[in-house]
Parts: C-alpha cells; structure tokens; sequence
C-alpha cells in the first residue's frame, strides 16, 4: 500500500480559524490537509453567527410590519411562521456552505472528512489512518456551555438546540446577558415572545462600554423585555410543559424553555492534547503572540485560544498562522482592535477601549469622552433609531475606543476599526467627509464634537 504523502501543514478543525488557515496556505503554495469531523464552516456558518443573524433578520421585518402606521404604510402581522423562518435561515446557510466547499475544492485543499485525533506534533489520526505534516495547526473550535449539574435536556436547551426548534416559545427564561442571550431574547421578543433575562453581573452587556449597557437596559424595558441582573440560579426543574429556576435571593421564575447561554467552552477533551504535552490553562490553549504553543510545531487558532470568541478573530489568527508558517511575517493581532457586534434591537458595536478600561490603563484625569445622540442625525430619524456614539480619547492623543448602540450600527463599525487601530486622533477625523444623509455621519459628528468644533450637537 502507497504510504500517505507529508503535508506541509495538517489543520485540525475547519470552522472559522481552520478553514481561513487552509486558504491562506493554499493560496502561497503551501500543500494543506484540513480534517474535520462535521461540516467544514464549523459553528459560526452552521450553529452561530449566520443562523442566528437569519433569524435576526426575519425578526426585524416582523417589528417592521408590526410598526408600519408610524411610517404611514398600512399592514398587519398575521404571525410568525417558523417554518418559512427556518427555511430562509437553511437557504442561507446551505448557500453559504456550498459556495465555502467550493472554495476549499478550488484553491486545492485535501479536504479530510473524519473526527481527528493528534497522536503525536505531527500526525493526525482520522478512522485509523494516519495524516502527517511538518507543522500541526490547531482550531478545534467551542462548544456551548452549561451550568455545573445542569442537564441539557428537555426545555432545558443551549443555542444549538433553540436554533433548530420547530415552535416559537412565549415565555422564555434566557439564562446570560452576554451576546448569545440578548441576541436570542431580542429575536423571540420580536415574534412575539416575553423573555426574561437572568444576567449574573451586575449589568446586561457586562463587557461593554457602562453607557451602553444603561442605554441597551432602558431599550429592551421599552420592548417589554425582562431582566434581573447580579443573580444567581440555584436550582432548575422542568415538566412536560414548563420549566422553572430558583434564584440566589429565593425568587422563583417559570416559563416554557430555559436557555443556556452562559458562555462557550474551548473543544479541547478527547482529542489527543494534553498527551501531545500542550500547556493548557482551564481548558484554553496557551499560546503566544505568534499563535505558537509550547509544542515546537504546533500552532493553535480561534475559540481554543483564550480571547474573544468571534469568528472574524479566528478569521484573522488562522490567516495568521498559515502566513507565519510560509514564512511570512504578519504583525500580531491586537485582541482589543478587534471589533464586536452584537445584533439584538438595538445594535451594539465597539472596538477598543471601555471607558472604565482607558482609565484604568491610563488613569482617570488622562481619558477624554464624548457621546453623540443619534437623535441628531437625520438617517437615524428616518430609520426610527435611538442611541448614541461614545468616543473614548487620550487626552491630548489618539482614540482609545468606539462604543455605539442603535439600529444598523454594526454596520458603522468598519470605519471605527479603522480609527482606532491607525490611532487616529480626532481632529484627523473631524477633517473627513461624511455622507449625508447618513447613519455613518453620526460617527464624523462625534469626532467633530470631540475635536472642539460640533455640528449637529450641543456640548
């Protein structure tokens, strides 16, 4: 029998961080094997971002339908059907996915289909045959975590679960204030749910900028979503037809589903790391700057990496590693130049700097803040959104951070990347353009505050 070739590279995992290796190393000449156990896209194309975001989408035509008369366009919502729902979020997905297998089949990539498992720095073992390559890249990807004892079973359901549910629940308790809980507490709210949020911090959104926490609180009790933050669950129970939760303070809630959307823990048990020798650090890969682990050899990429969790991160840290390994020589990525949407009504977007972050870096009399009211432009006015630009400054120096909350600001959040990461200053902004009338003009309008010269504003 002919012995299998030696790859240059062998990627364990074709989700968001695998996938993006392959094709990078592909497109420099470099001779890939990508194995995976599942659908090459991993969680974000099939259990994540793009379902959800779907989802998102015929839930923000319902609420268009639903407030029509305010736009002096009559029309009525007859009620949600979770079958079309569903079907638009498979078409997008299966088209996704189809156009994904193309490109992998296009640039040349040994596709390896097959749970891996390392056996050694340089050797993957798929159905007991044995992939070998000179440098090993890591991207196993995430799973949804539960709570300690906490089965999930029944109402009793992760994102994976609740994405491929046949009904539309009307009561749901959302366990998590983080993107994954707002995003589906927003989407149910639209199809006609009453969600409640039980949130273990002190505030929803606990990782974003204060402001936008407040704002996205005040937002969500206008749409008649619940929430309790700062507490803990000590006890769930469920029936055939409802389920129930236990708080610290002895509260009792109940509804007809439990989400569990407490976080993502990395896919590292069972598949050969901790005999390859890696250092590991609560279930994270540790590795450096670089993406190198302490295995010579082995690269590691995406959620298994401690950080954020998104799939862009993975994108730009697989692309990374295949560069790194054809001896290219890209910069490190900056984990807080790295941008974050989360998509429930309103939007949240930001990228740099918390406020309480620079002040904690830089101290408090050196940081600099502006908010801009999106009441004031005019687009915003016309979409009907609320919200703000928060500009977080150095005092005499470069922005440090970008905070936005309102309809469609993820879609602004390009520009403010851009700002933060060439560490522009606000008067090299405030010089710029912006189109008018558009939502992108509230971010030239903040800078125009912040430069000491506004517009459309009172400061």
């Amino acid at each position: 029998m002919a012995e299998s070739p030696i790859h240059d590279i062998v990627i364990l995992g074709a989700g968001s961080g695998g996938y993006a290796a392959a094709l990078r190393a592909a497109q420099v000449g470099v001779d890939v094997a990508l194995v995976e156990a599942d659908k090459v896209g991993g969680t974000c194309l099939h259990r994540g971002c793009i379902p959800t975001k779907a989802m998102l989408h015929s839930a923000e035509i319902a609420d268009q339908v639903r407030d029509s008369a305010k736009f002096g366009v009559r029309s009525r919502l007859d009620g949600i059907d979770l079958d079309g729902v569903n079907a638009f979020k498979r078409g997008v997905v299966d088209r996704l996915y189809k156009g994904l297998r193309g490109l992998i089949a296009g640039r040349g990539v040994n596709l390896v289909e097959g749970r891996g498992e390392v056996v050694s720095p340089r050797q993957v073992r798929v159905a007991g045959e044995l992939i070998e390559g000179r440098q090993l890249i890591l991207a196993t990807g995430s799973h949804a975590r539960s709570l300690p004892g906490l089965a999930i079973e029944g109402r009793v359901m992760t994102s994976d679960q609740a994405l491929a549910l046949d009904w539309a629940p009307r009561n749901p308790i959302v366990l998590g204030g983080g993107v994954i809980g707002l995003e589906f507490a927003s989407l149910w709210s639209s199809f006609g749910a009453r969600p409640v949020i039980v949130e273990a911090l002190e505030r929803l959104a606990p990782n974003e900028d204060l402001a936008v926490s407040k704002q996205l609180e005040r937002a969500f009790r206008r749409r008649g979503i619940g929430f309790k933050v700062g507490a803990k669950v000590v006890d769930v129970w469920q029936s055939q037809d409802e389920v129930g939760i236990r708080l610290e303070n002895g509260e009792e809630l109940s509804g007809d589903l439990l989400l569990v959307a407490v976080g993502r823990g990395p896919n590292t048990d069972a598949v050969g790391f901790e005999q390859l020798g890696l250092e590991l650090d609560l279930g994270f890969v540790v590795a450096d700057r670089q993406l190198r682990t302490n295995v010579a050899g082995v690269w590691a990429v995406g959620d298994i990496v401690p950080g954020l969790q998104l799939a862009h991160r993975g994108f730009a840290q697989g692309i990374a590693a295949a560069e790194r390994i054809a001896g290219l020589r890209p910069p490190p990525l900056i984990e807080a130049g790295i941008p974050r949407v989360t998509y429930c009504d309103p939007e949240i977007a930001s990228v740099g700097l918390t406020e309480a972050a620079a002040k904690s870096e830089h101290g408090a009399d050196a940081i600099e803040t502006v908010e801009y009211n999106l009441a004031g432009n005019g687009r915003s006015q016309v979409l009907g959104a609320q919200g703000f630009v928060k500009l977080v400054r150095l005092a005499g120096g470069p922005v440090l951070g970008v905070h936005l909350i309102g309809a469609r600001v993820g879609e602004l959040i390009g520009e403010a990347q851009l700002i933060v990461n060439w560490e522009a200053h606000p008067e090299d902004v405030a010089e710029l353009v912006h189109a008018h009338p558009t939502q992108d003009e509230a971010i030239g309008e903040a800078f125009l505050a912040l430069a000491g010269k506004p517009l459309h504003a009172h400061v």
